[in-house]
């Protein structure tokens, strides 16, 4: 699962996976649009839902911070492949 949030300049982009070890996987990245600055940020959760939590959790945040979800979509859709290369694009900075 791939969810993004953006403001004008900003966006936050949260992934939901599984590792090859079948370990639920949290990870969020952030940063302004069109620049390199943001940082990457991965946590181990316990359960699937637990993630899910943290999820519904980061969705509140990015609300009151005035963000609006811009993506929310599975990992095998055409526009989830596109999000993950571009997160994938993070780890090499």
């Amino acid at each position: 699962m791939i969810v993004r949030w953006e403001t004008d300049h900003d966006y936050v982009l949260v992934h939901i996976h599984q590792d090859m070890f079948g370990d639920w996987i949290f990870s969020r990245a952030w940063g302004q649009i069109g620049t390199q600055f943001g940082g990457l940020k991965h946590q181990l959760a316990d359960t699937l839902e637990q993630a899910q939590m943290w999820l519904e959790d980061e969705t509140t945040i990015q609300a009151s911070r005035g963000f609006r979800k811009v993506l929310d979509v599975a990992d095998n859709t055409p526009e989830g492949q596109e999000a993950m290369r571009q997160l994938s694009l993070l780890d090499l900075l």
